[in-house]
Order: structure tokens, then sequence, then C-alpha cells
């Protein structure tokens, strides 16, 4: 997961019915059954991926490793005649070279299965985006094709010569809802999106406006948030397919999370962008979402958006203005930003994703930082005001 978002997803694992989740470094541990692994990846709504720990061990030695490798229940995870690929880093180890680590292990799988094939090519989901140059707008770059049969990854990680073996038990990465159909060079994360709404601790019997919606990620995350909408729930998962996973609790998993779906948001959520293209693109989204009836959506410059009534969150992912040359213009609208808020949004709270400081200093509001992470490899904080 994106760092600094620990905190929030072992809130969701805790409510979700993990006992104890512990936080470390880039993620959460927690001891898992079946059913509980379902869960999990159906409704976690901040997370990356779910890695499933198959063995740990110590390793000085090439042998050693081989000696370990061979004894871990590669069958346990992978089909007959399946495909495997491996990612592995080595830190502060006797055993550093990656590569060499890598042949061992698949070594060993081949051996345990004799018709599996290690894909040596990563996917698209290894590699890092670019920062981002815009906001979440939709420039048409194409589908965001889901892809059904990934091969299966293992995480081999060495550590001051202790080595851990995880299984992933997601495919492709948890951020895939399967609503967005096209998406912007550098598109806010869904996953990103619903961290923002958890870090600024949203209730969704409050309205909510995303003045700047770009292809409407935040939206349609909230107003998913609010009817209880599984993100998961239109999507598949590497575990399901694994030999040892039991296919009744997926299936008592998905009917659980359709039966708790809400038939409509309890509170307005309004979404605007002065671009027509990027509200199309919000609207179709949200179509796909289930969410389209949820959301108002606007075309409408910043000076025309009209706020619903009573008080609520205004919450956005304003352009970071990363460009040589754009940080004149954006200390105008991130002023303007804060004059909104203080104009036609009274009493209400705000948060908003900032990669500068100094472009927040325009807004004149007192913001706070919520969480701190990253971007497309940008550092960024979740700055909030509250009511």
């Amino acid at each position: 997961m994106a760092p600094g978002l620990e905190p929030l997803v072992a809130r969701e694992l805790a409510v979700l019915g993990a006992a104890g989740p512990r936080t470390i470094a880039g993620g959460v541990e927690f001891r898992a059954d079946d059913a509980l692994l379902a869960t999990v990846h159906l409704q976690l709504r901040a997370a990356s991926r779910v890695l499933v720990r198959m063995a740990a061990f110590r390793a000085t030695a090439f042998h050693e490793l081989e000696r370990a490798a061979r004894q871990v229940e590669w069958t346990r995870v992978l089909q007959p005649a399946g495909a495997f690929r491996l990612r592995v880093t080595c830190r502060k180890s006797r055993l550093y070279h990656s590569d060499a680590v890598a042949e061992r292990v698949a070594a060993a799988i081949v051996r345990a299965l004799p018709g599996t094939t290690h894909a040596m090519t990563p996917d698209a989901d290894d590699v890092e985006h670019h920062a981002p140059d815009d906001r979440d707008r939709d420039q048409g770059a194409g589908p965001e094709s889901p892809q059904a049969a990934l091969p299966q990854l293992f995480v081999v990680r060495f550590d001051r010569d202790r080595c851990t073996v995880s299984a992933d038990a997601s495919g492709e990465l948890l951020h895939r809802r399967g609503y967005r159909q096209a998406v912007g060079r550098a598109p806010l994360r869904e996953t990103l999106a619903a961290a923002m709404l958890l870090g600024a601790e949203w209730d969704p019997a409050e309205p909510l406006l995303d003045p700047m919606c770009g292809s409407g990620t935040i939206a349609i995350e909230a107003a998913m948030l609010a009817r209880r909408i599984a993100p998961g729930l239109r999507r598949a998962f590497a575990a399901e397919r694994w030999p040892s996973v039991a296919g009744a609790a997926w299936r008592a998993a998905r009917t659980a999370a359709e039966a708790a779906v809400l038939p409509s948001a309890p509170a307005p959520i309004h979404a605007s962008d002065r671009d027509a293209g990027a509200i199309e693109s919000a609207r179709a989204n949200a179509a796909r979402a289930g969410v389209a009836d949820d959301i108002a959506f606007a075309c409408a410059p910043l000076s025309s958006v009209q706020p619903p009534t009573g008080r609520g969150l205004l919450i956005t992912n304003p352009p970071y203005g990363v460009r040589v040359g754009e940080s004149g213009p954006l200390r105008d609208l991130y002023a303007r930003l804060g004059q909104f808020a203080r104009e036609r949004c009274p009493g209400w709270r705000v948060a908003m994703l900032s990669a500068d400081p100094a472009l927040e200093a325009q807004t004149a509001l007192r913001l706070r930082p919520a969480l701190v992470t990253t971007n497309g490899g940008l550092a960024v904080r979740l700055m909030v005001v509250k009511a």
C-alpha cells in the first residue's frame, strides 16, 4: 500500500473482524481464515494488495535456500500447469543477488509442479506510475482492462539473512474496482481517493462536494462508501483460483456484501469540473459503478458551483503544479479555492490533497495534515480544516 496509509487499513481490518492487526512499514499484518480472506478482498478500500505468508526461514547460503524452498507448499496456491511470477528483493543479506535467488526459488516451484511456467515479464502493476502533473482528469488514454488470470505472483524478501515467501492473493491491484474505463496520465487511484475520505473522517450522513472532480473518482468512492458497496464486488481475485481455498467462503462473502448494499446514499454528493469531457467520463464511470443516481454532476467553473444545503465536507484533489511555469496560475487557483470554501461553504470541513505547502498557504485556510503519503511517486499530504 502507499506509505502512510497503514493506520487507515489497520482500522478497516479491525472493523472487518481481524484480530489485532499490526502495522509494519508499508503494510499491516493480520491472521485470516478463508472467510476473512474473502471478506477483506471484497471490502478493503485503501489497501493495494493482500499477501499470504507461506514460509519464513533463515538462509545464508544457496544450498540452505534451495532446501527451504523445496519445503514450501507451492501446491496450495498454484494450479497444475499454471504460470507464476517472482518478485525478489534482498537487503543486508549474504544472499544479495536477487536473480540468483529467483533462479533457485523458481527451480523449487517447477520441481513441485513440473508443468508450471515461470513468467519472466512483469505486468503493468509492477511499474511505478509517473508523478502526477494534473488532477484526476481523464485523458482518454484507453481502457483499464481487467486481466482475469495473471500469472501467480510470489514475493520473496531477504532482510538480514531472513527470507519470507508470500503469495499474492489479490491478482490485479485492489484499486482496480472495474468501473473506470479510461484513465489519464496520472489519475488519482481509487484506493487513495478512498483513503482521503477515511482520513478526513467523512460521515456519509453529511453532504459532500468535490468542485474539481476530474473523472469523478472521489465522488464515486464516496457514493460507494455511503451505500456500503464493497469495492471488490465486481471483480475476481487470485486467491479464488487457489486449490487450497474453499469456494464456499468466497460465495458467502459475496452474498453478504450484496445484501449489505443500501438503495441510495443518505446525503447529497455533488461533483463538478469546468471540463465537459471530464464530466462526461465521470458520469460514465459512476454509471459503471452503479452510483450514477447518487451523484449530482455539473460542468461548471469554481466560481459557479453551488454547494448542497447543510454543512458537509468539501474534498478535492487540485492540480499540484509539478510542471515548470505552472506555479503562478495555480497560486490564483488555490486562493480562489480558499475563498470559495470561506464564502460558499461556511461551517463546512475541508480536505484537499496537496504536494506544495506554498500553494496550501494561498488558500488562507487553517489547514492541518491528516495523513502523509504518495501519489504516483510524489509526496503528498491530506490537509484538512475542521468545522
